[in-house]
């Protein structure tokens, strides 16, 4: 029987941080910890260059299992493990009545909640869900990452434009009143926040989702 490769574990956030050299050491730094950052490695030097880079960076940027959290040495993979905020939004038409909300992901409690608004998209929401999550995890000095499903949204907040094709009426006059603090809520302000693409097809729908698909 060949012998079990060993593995080396890089804790961010623990009880103590830095390089453990089985998953019994790991264990004692994160279990039970609140929001503990950890993630396991093939080799030493790997972990160790791990160790000196930002916890989101390695393990959340490309959406997959590999680069998930896991829930233990050999546990399932998913971001509905970890701290972060997850947003999205929901309208009834294209145009139509619209709605966006935020919610931790690891607990489904619902931080925030806009709406209902006249004449608005989709799109749209997405947007100001995202730049409502970014200025309130800003506030609150927090690190955790922002889900978020929508490639435009993502797009538009790092554009720092609201790229919408919809035009101004008199029945969302206040949702354009609100994309332009939005807008100017991203000119004036520098945020560390990652903003990470939710993998609807691998995880499941948002945990901001709605459920009216």
């Amino acid at each position: 029987m060949s012998k079990k490769k060993q593995k080396f574990y890089t804790v961010w956030k623990g009880r103590e941080t830095g390089v453990f050299p089985s998953w019994e050491e790991c264990k004692l730094q994160v279990s039970g910890f609140d929001g503990a950052q950890y993630k396991s490695f093939d080799s030493e030097e790997e972990a160790k260059r791990a160790s000196r880079q930002n916890y989101w960076s390695v393990v959340g940027e490309r959406g997959d299992k590999k680069n998930a959290v896991s829930s233990g040495e050999n546990g399932s993979f998913t971001p509905k493990n970890i701290e972060s905020l997850a947003v999205d939004a929901a309208c009834s038409g294209n145009p139509g009545v619209m709605e966006y909300r935020g919610v931790y992901s690891r607990t489904g409690e619902q931080i925030f909640y806009q709406g209902p608004f006249r004449q608005g998209t989709n799109n749209i929401g997405e947007f100001l869900a995202l730049v409502h999550g970014l200025a309130l995890l800003k506030q609150q000095g927090s690190s955790i990452p922002i889900y978020s499903d929508s490639v435009s949204a993502i797009s538009w907040v790092k554009a720092k434009k609201c790229k919408t094709k919809l035009e101004e009426n008199d029945e969302n006059h206040d949702l354009f009143e609100l994309i332009d603090r939005a807008e100017t809520w991203l000119r004036e302000n520098d945020y560390t926040t990652q903003i990470l693409k939710w993998n609807t097809k691998a995880w499941g729908e948002i945990p901001a989702d709605f459920g009216r698909k």
